[in-house]
């Protein structure tokens, strides 16, 4: 496979192949003029920020499993050029110093000769803008989760000869949950390699599975189905015992966890309340109480209100969390000021939370 240095030397203009998409959004607003760098200071002093949650296409990609931009999913106006510079002026707007890339999977169906061509294909692209970019841009590999041997190499490729520094993954792989045996490999070598896992839902998991029930007004399909689709997923790895069997994995989980962190007193209740349909233990074979996996789960702050965070801090700890956006979607452009403006944070938990906790999660 190509070096990350020889992509960065024969990859001028090749990011222009790096389309930003939403989530289920209209098209972005224009370029405006550019902006003063917004510098963020706790008690004093300068905070790096960093976002873990901030989305990205590959149009060279999409174009091997038939999809194209344009709709509300992939968004035509942000095209090459003009995404990095509305992107980056966003990102000075809003006081965030750099985002770790990511791609929803769109292509667990696909044949596994695809897979391998547009793995590498997006792969190769973010590490190139990413090499253009090494002060603002860190990203996520992608990785064919269908093939788990074929996933778990090109993890490796990525990081050690791309750069990436960790992998984004969808809820669940064509209906199958994450904890199923067969992705053993996968979280093997993940664990092996100490890189992040960045968990974010995909249309094809719960949005879908309950379409029907989240029809009518609100948008529920993603206000509560992305967050369901994570809790089921969460909750899969705690119960069937992944988390367990691989205690060294970082996975950071899209939009605060879902309702996991809400909720994590009923999940300790199930298996007490019904203990035949837990068997092996208190809370059947796994070796500690649901809540206490917490601790062990990293999570976005997409939680918007500051009595949000201050639950989400009092159930998981500031030293879980790291700062999120869903970038470039119009879900929040305060997410710095959540943080800053939460009462009852220290200054070093604001410090971990805006950056620390993920600079560390990213080996940067």
């Amino acid at each position: 496979m190509t070096t990350r240095r020889e992509l960065l030397q024969n990859g001028v203009g090749l990011a222009a192949g790096l389309l930003f998409t939403d989530c289920g959004f209209g098209a972005a607003a224009p370029a405006r003029a550019e902006t003063r760098r917004r510098e963020v200071v706790v008690n004093g002093k300068r905070v790096k920020t960093i976002d873990v949650h901030a989305h990205c296409a590959v149009p060279e990609a999409l174009a091997l499993i038939d999809q194209k931009l344009g709709g509300p999913s992939l968004r035509p106006d942000l095209d090459a050029t003009a995404a990095i510079a509305v992107r980056l002026q966003a990102m000075d707007e809003q006081g965030i110093d750099m985002e770790a890339l990511s791609i929803n999977p769109n292509w667990y169906g696909v044949t596994r000769d695809v897979a391998e061509k547009l793995i590498a294909l997006q792969n190769e692209r973010l590490a190139e803008v990413c090499g253009k970019h090494p002060d603002r841009f860190v990203a996520f590999a992608s990785a064919a989760l269908q093939f788990p041997d074929l996933a778990s190499k090109q993890l490796e490729d990525a990081v050690k000869k791309l750069g990436l520094r960790g992998v984004a993954i969808g809820g669940n792989v064509a209906g199958t949950e994450l904890s199923d045996a067969k992705f053993h490999p996968f979280w093997a070598k993940a664990e092996e390699l100490g890189v992040l896992v960045f968990l974010h839902p995909q249309s094809d998991g719960a949005p879908t599975q309950l379409r029907q029930r989240f029809h009518g007004n609100g948008y529920l399909l993603n206000v509560i189905g992305n967050p369901l689709e994570t809790t089921i997923a969460l909750s899969h790895l705690i119960f069937e015992g992944t988390l367990d069997k691989f205690p060294g994995l970082k996975i950071c989980a899209a939009h605060a966890g879902g309702y996991l962190p809400s909720y994590a007193g009923r999940f300790d209740w199930g298996c007490p309340v019904r203990p035949d349909l837990c068997p092996g233990g208190t809370h059947g074979g796994i070796q500690h109480a649901p809540s206490e996996y917490l601790q062990r789960l990293y999570f976005d702050t997409m939680v918007f209100r500051p009595e949000g965070m201050r639950h989400l801090v009092a159930e998981t700890g500031a030293g879980q969390l790291v700062l999120g956006t869903d970038f470039p979607y119009p879900w929040t452009k305060t997410a710095v000021d959540l943080i800053l403006t939460t009462p009852g944070l220290s200054d070093e938990e604001k410090i971990a939370i805006l950056g620390g906790n993920a600079a560390k999660l990213l080996g940067l």
